[in-house]
């Protein structure tokens, strides 16, 4: 019961910059494209640059973003192929997207910071760059297939700067250079601005719901299937068969594993459908009613997992 009230007390913020998202699209006129823009080429690059140069790397912890980036690109893929002819607009697109990542970093990162010790907290920051790396290019490729051809995708791709700022940050730091003391309070404000702005596009995504059109029950059903329950049951498995056989991961990484699996739907779904005009108000409800499922839904299997 604390759990849940912590967590209550701690994201209800997020849930009135979602509410602000849609009062500035609707009443304000702000462009949620703009916002979009904002996110996926200028914030979003500078964000996973600092954070992949302020990362200790070893083989242990590489782990974790290979499996994440892994089997979430897996999953879209094979979403993707399994439900193609199931609608005749981009839906199946942002759902290929949407089962193959979580809300790592808006709603993820201020919930490990609640329930982790600040190492495995850490360890969380850096799987949220492959989930990051993800939505930039396998949940890119699969939601602008919906709207363009296979190598339209793929040059749409290689013209996104995260994927260059990720593989820059990355070499920075194989060489030993570390960011600069003076630049971390920036870096740190740039990280809360990328939280709020992409919170606020779950409201902006919801400008033009309808109800009848939008409310998709069979889209719903296998997001939630694939996000709520067969995420967790094969995170679950893995860190069973590392415990019992393998013993190569530690209980920190057991833990981020576990965290990560039960976030709800990335809002970054949203941002991509709004960009590549992928269905943005479906996916914008979906996203926002697996928000509100995870205030009980994450206490309720913590408890069950043993608690944190």
């Amino acid at each position: 019961m604390n759990i849940l009230f912590i967590i209550l007390g701690k994201i209800f913020p997020l849930y009135l910059t979602i509410a602000a998202g849609y009062i500035f699209t609707k009443y304000f006129k702000i462009k949620r494209e703009q916002i979009a823009f904002l996110l996926v080429y200028i914030l979003g690059p500078v964000v996973i640059f600092f954070a992949v140069l302020s990362i200790e790397i070893n083989i242990q912890l590489v782990f974790l973003p290979v499996f994440i980036f892994l089997f979430g690109s897996t999953i879209a893929f094979f979403i993707l192929h399994k439900y193609k002819h199931t609608w005749k607009d981009p839906s199946v697109n942002t759902l290929a997207f949407t089962c193959g990542t979580g809300n790592t970093g808006y709603f993820g990162i201020p919930l490990a910071m609640i329930l982790l010790e600040p190492s495995a907290a850490n360890i969380f920051i850096f799987g949220t760059l492959a989930s990051l790396l993800y939505e930039n290019t396998t949940g890119f490729y699969v939601t602008a297939k919906g709207s363009f051809t296979a190598r339209q995708s793929i040059l749409k791709i290689l013209k996104l700067p995260l994927l260059y700022a990720f593989i820059a940050g990355l070499c920075f730091n194989l060489v030993g250079f570390r960011t600069p003391e003076f630049i971390v309070p920036y870096f740190e404000n740039l990280k809360w601005a990328y939280g709020l702005l992409g919170m606020m596009m779950l409201g902006m995504g919801m400008k033009g719901f309808n109800l009848h059109e939008d409310f998709d029950k069979k889209y719903i059903k296998i997001a939630y299937f694939y996000k709520f329950i067969f995420w967790p049951a094969v995170v679950l498995a893995i860190i069973f068969i590392d415990k019992s056989f393998i013993h190569f991961l530690n209980e920190e990484i057991y833990k981020v594993m576990f965290l990560f699996s039960i976030v709800p739907l990335a809002g970054n779904t949203v941002t991509l459908a709004v960009l590549l005009k992928a269905k943005p108000e479906k996916a914008s409800f979906t996203v926002l009613l697996s928000t509100l499922i995870s205030v009980v839904y994450i206490p309720i299997v913590l408890a069950l997992y043993g608690g944190f």
